[in-house]
């Protein structure tokens, strides 16, 4: 069976799904939409789909699934519209930008019988992945302490931010979905510190540019979390986690994995410069688990629950930012 695909929304995560979708054994990209017709033409010419509008798309035979990369805030609305039309869905997260609307959407999921996969590709980057292997083979006994730092090159445009929900809705929470991953145990409470260090503009668009999150599970165990929108020397991707018998570690990626060494001393290639280049390999991996998922009526690898908790994580940190104190996240999910 090869699933036939819709993509919705033709910009740079987009563009990255199509490239994925192409990439993928028993996938075709069948048709792409968005309003803005160029970005829809360089989708069309450069994969063979057809252009047509959302409408047309939940209304064709010759299109199984959808992946959804149009604004966060059309996203619950729009994952509803396709799983009553029989089709599977992939969304980029977040599902909403608030939990409650999440959880109505879930339900309309789950009545419909609906197939939904929401995106966190880091799960899928094969170090991580590694990473991940190693903690359940019981290399490193029992995990005690998750440390991630995420840090982008630059902040993303104004009109962007002002549609995301900001950094901990739209940037954190991919750390928020690999510890809850990583950790094996849901997150207890939250305690957040955030700044605007990088450009007074964000703060005047109500969002923080620098932060550091600390996370507590009921049996104490522990995962911090270090974001920033400036790293001078490319998108820094490090995951540390610590256990009972002892620690395993993925590094960054790099243009060249080598090391010169002369009279100037030891330099190193520059790490990889975004996330496209960063993640290519996990994008591919993850619409290859979404195809599987569906060829064969099994569970997705990230559902709409994880959707619901990242998010929830991320409404507790803004709430301990905001109030200056540890927050239950029992206060956010009810």
């Amino acid at each position: 069976m090869t699933v036939r695909f819709g993509v919705l929304g033709a910009g740079r995560i987009g563009q990255v799904h199509a490239r994925a979708i192409a990439s993928v054994d028993g996938a075709t990209l069948t048709a792409i939409a968005d309003p803005v017709n160029a970005a829809a033409v360089s989708v069309r010419d450069a994969y063979g789909c057809d252009i047509r509008t959302i409408d047309e798309i939940a209304a064709s035979d010759d299109v199984d699934a959808v992946v959804i990369c149009t604004p966060t805030d059309t996203h619950a609305d729009l994952i509803e519209q396709f799983v009553r039309a029989g089709k599977a869905v992939f969304c980029e997260k977040p599902v909403d930008l608030s939990v409650a609307r999440v959880k109505d959407c879930l339900k309309t999921v789950a009545a419909e019988n609906g197939t939904l996969m929401v995106g966190f590709q880091r799960r899928f980057d094969p170090d991580f992945q590694a990473l991940k292997q190693a903690i359940d083979d019981g290399k490193i006994g029992d995990v005690e302490m998750v440390t991630l730092i995420s840090r982008d090159p630059g902040a993303p445009p104004a009109d962007y931010i002002k549609r995301s929900g900001g950094i901990f809705r739209d940037m954190t929470i991919h750390d928020f979905d690999v510890a809850r991953w990583l950790l094996g145990e849901e997150v207890d409470s939250v305690q957040a510190a955030a700044s605007v260090l990088t450009d007074p503009e964000i703060a005047k668009l109500g969002d923080y540019d620098s932060l550091n999150v600390i996370m507590t599970t009921a049996s104490g165990r522990q995962c911090t979390i270090n974001n920033t929108r400036r790293a001078t020397y490319g998108y820094d991707q490090r995951i540390e986690v610590h256990g009972s018998k002892g620690s395993v570690r993925a590094e960054n990626h790099r243009e060249a994995n080598i090391e010169i060494a002369n009279a100037d001393g030891y330099t190193r290639p520059p790490l990889l410069n975004f996330f496209m280049s960063r993640y290519t390999a996990a994008y591919a991996a993850e619409i290859a688990s979404f195809v599987d998922a569906v060829t064969n009526g099994t569970a997705t690898v990230t559902t709409g629950h994880d959707g619901l908790m990242a998010l929830a994580l991320a409404d507790a940190a803004l709430q301990s930012v905001a109030e200056g104190r540890v927050v239950k996240l029992s206060e956010i999910t009810g």
